[in-house]
């Protein structure tokens, strides 16, 4: 059954509590429904942080979001990563995109792909900072460490390689953005791809609220080889494509908070 909760409005230069009818289910696949885009203050309540323990995402929404110091830190999906890994991942979590690129960085200073995702500069070195920054707005603490299946290898312009590897802050794939592989190599009869990841759906907020899936004339990085000399990355028009890994784009990296 439903239940009513109240939201602040501003209606004709008055404040306002207005009814909202929110799901009656305090779990996951409740809260991954539905997109509210609520602004929730400058940092993580204790209320929040245990709801996101427990499970239950009490007054926790997709789009809603943290403002800490200047970035939209927003809510895109809740436990997706729950039970993932080669070792289990059992924390209930929230996974956390910010809507702007942190910084700029290269995937590599020439453009090849060369030992795939791992073996490049950005993951070795670019993410430094966006980790820092990170576990600085959110405690350290807090950022979870999980397993994700990456690539380390390629051959023919195509990851030939993977490996599971213990994830903090690391950039989004094509699945998590788009839902599909778009600019990825994929089985044409002979060579036969295996694009190693575990995300295979599309972050529910980017399926409720596309516009969500671009920066405006700020494109940015994902970790998906294309070709020897290329990565994926997000166009600033909305459009999905692939460069030389030498150019650099905006880091815009995923992560999940929890306790």
């Amino acid at each position: 059954m439903p239940y009513i909760s109240k939201i602040e409005a501003n209606i004709n230069g008055e404040k306002q509590d207005i009814p909202v009818f929110s799901p009656g289910f305090a779990n996951a696949g409740s809260h991954n429904s539905i997109f509210r885009g609520q602004n929730l203050g400058s940092y993580v309540t204790s209320e929040q942080w245990t709801a996101i323990q427990n499970g239950t995402f009490d007054d926790l929404y997709i789009g809603d979001y943290w403002v800490i110091d200047g970035i939209n830190w927003r809510i895109a999906a809740f436990d997706y990563y729950y039970n993932c890994g080669d070792s289990a991942f059992t924390k209930h979590h929230a996974v956390i995109v910010p809507d702007t690129s942190l910084y700029s960085h290269n995937m590599n200073d020439t453009n090849v792909t060369t030992g795939g995702y791992t073996g490049s500069k950005m993951y070795t070195e670019g993410l430094g900072q966006a980790k820092t920054q990170i576990q600085d707005a959110f405690g350290a603490s807090h950022v979870l460490t999980h397993r994700l299946l990456l690539t380390n290898a390629t051959t023919n312009g195509y990851a030939s390689g993977g490996a599971w590897f213990d994830s903090v802050v690391d950039l989004m794939c094509e699945n998590m953005v788009y839902g599909t592989m778009i600019a990825s190599p994929m089985n044409n009869g002979t060579n036969i791809p295996y694009n190693h990841r575990v995300e295979k759906g599309q972050l529910p907020l980017f399926s409720m609220a596309p516009q969500y899936t671009f920066i405006r004339s700020q494109s940015y990085w994902l970790r998906d080889v294309v070709s020897a000399s290329d990565f994926a990355f997000a166009g600033g028009y909305g459009n999905a494509v692939y460069i030389g890994a030498s150019f650099a784009y905006g880091v815009r990296p995923a992560f999940c908070i929890g306790i």
